[in-house]
């Protein structure tokens, strides 16, 4: 029988961060439980088969991190990322798929998704990827990376630069933050500031995007903080 690995260098003996599983394909679920198992730092929140089980299996204490397949019967991973920014914007979903990156991985970070990584890649690159996405990183493979942003960067620079230079400075390093993955009460201990000053400032800045609610604040502010470079 297996034993967990030692904890790897620089990880405190914190809890566990707990991961959601959604797969329709159950030997896939066992392989990645399996994985985490063995992590120190890792443990499995949950398995689950469809969006709609995941999306009722996710109750407080919410999980860190939801890892999900973009295939899925009945609502798509897309689909999924989307209820997830409206129901539960704080945690972060990772996809793990076969499809290719460089045709989904741009629609998942568009869609509010931290990150895509394809099943090929192997167990390590996978648990890099759940780390750097549970650090507040978005997480897709060097490769595609550079095309992404390039192409974000082209589409959206002009318009972002003259919508955002309409922020005051305390909305634009509160926006920023947001665009960091950090929650209301991170942005609160970072900048002293109460978590209702917070909330003005992400309410302003969400006036002066032109946005319809938190989730689209969110997915602005992440999608401009990669072009960026910043996260």
């Amino acid at each position: 029988m297996k034993t967990k690995r030692p904890r790897p260098p620089g990880r405190s003996a914190r809890t566990p961060k707990k991961i959601l599983l959604m797969d329709d394909h159950p030997m896939t679920r066992y392989g990645l439980t399996q994985l985490i198992a063995h992590e120190p730092d890792l443990e499995i929140y949950g398995e689950v088969e469809n969006v709609q089980q995941a999306l009722a299996f996710i109750k407080p204490p919410l999980p860190d991190l939801v890892l999900a397949d973009i295939s899925m019967p009945g609502k798509s991973g897309l689909e999924f990322i989307k209820d997830m920014q409206v129901q539960h914007p704080t945690v972060p979903v990772l996809v793990l798929s076969m499809h290719d990156e460089s045709v989904y991985a741009e629609r998942v970070l568009r869609a509010g998704g931290r990150g895509y990584i394809m099943k090929s890649e192997g167990g390590e690159k996978l648990l890099t990827a759940i780390r750097r996405i549970l650090e507040g990183e978005v997480y897709i493979s060097p490769g595609i990376s550079a095309n992404i942003l390039n192409s974000l960067s082209k589409a959206h620079s002009e318009n972002d630069a003259n919508l955002i230079s309409a922020l005051t400075d305390r909305e634009l390093e509160v926006f920023r933050l947001v665009g960091q993955a950090m929650s209301t009460a991170e942005i609160s201990a970072r900048l002293h500031i109460s978590g209702k000053t917070v909330e003005t400032h992400r309410l302003h800045a969400r006036e002066k995007l032109k946005l319809k609610n938190g989730a689209e604040l969110m997915q602005y502010a992440v999608r401009w903080a990669a072009t960026q470079g910043i996260l």
